[in-house]
């Protein structure tokens, strides 16, 4: 392995270590960020380090202060309703697409995610490791994977991660979503059924539920001193 290619390894690996630690809240919003310090945390020279960050940047998971400084991306209702209003145009367009085009093995494989995370024991804990936070990862891009663009599917993954952020922040605050099963098996048998129309109106609204919980829980009011 050449130095490039080492340099691109480690930085692969801090990007997913530092991404699962914003989106699970263990960085929190607005933390500055130490480059020292994570050079020594992960032994390693600056290069990955940066490389990962402007990954992480691409991602609005950091902003950039200033020319050298970096600090975890900031949270705001109005970012979060940009959030779920994207969600739901481009996950309305992919779900339609995968509905009208998707064959019996993308069927399947929706009904196999869902059981699989109906399955899954739900422990907010420790969120950002969750094998329940995984299996809800993997049950919204299987209702997607048969739209025929891996773009847009990357995209509404990337979306999904935005609002997991917001989720697992208001977790922290309080939150409590209660049994999301039901609306997940309407989500499902609708898309099954190939009822477009209910189907992409039932995430919207699984989408927007998300979105009003969380702002009461993150407005200034809720938040207490």
């Amino acid at each position: 392995m050449n130095k490039s290619e080492s340099t691109a390894t480690l930085a692969s690996s801090i990007f997913t270590t530092l991404r699962e630690e914003i989106l699970s809240g263990v960085l929190r919003p607005d933390t500055k960020i130490n480059l020292r310090g994570l050079c020594e945390r992960f032994d390693v020279a600056f290069s990955p380090v940066r490389e990962a960050l402007n990954r992480l940047s691409s991602q609005n998971l950091v902003s950039q202060t200033d020319r050298r400084g970096f600090k975890v991306a900031p949270i705001s209702l109005e970012e979060l309703s940009d959030i779920t209003r994207a969600r739901c145009l481009t996950n309305e367009i992919a779900l339609r697409a995968s509905i009208a085009e998707g064959d019996a093995d993308w069927e399947e494989e929706v009904l196999v995610s869902f059981h699989r995370l109906l399955r899954t024991p739900r422990d907010d804990r420790s969120p950002g490791a969750s094998e329940w936070t995984q299996a809800h990862r993997r049950f919204h891009t299987a209702l997607l994977a048969a739209c025929g663009s891996d773009r847009l599917v990357a995209y509404c993954d990337q979306l999904f991660d935005a609002a997991e952020r917001y989720r697992l922040i208001g977790l922290s605050a309080g939150g409590n979503w209660g049994d999301a099963d039901s609306e997940h098996r309407a989500i499902m048998q609708a898309t099954v059924d190939r009822k477009a129309d209910e189907a992409v109106a039932l995430l919207c609204a699984h989408f927007e539920k998300t979105r009003a919980q969380l702002r009461t829980l993150l407005q200034p009011s809720a938040r207490g001193p």
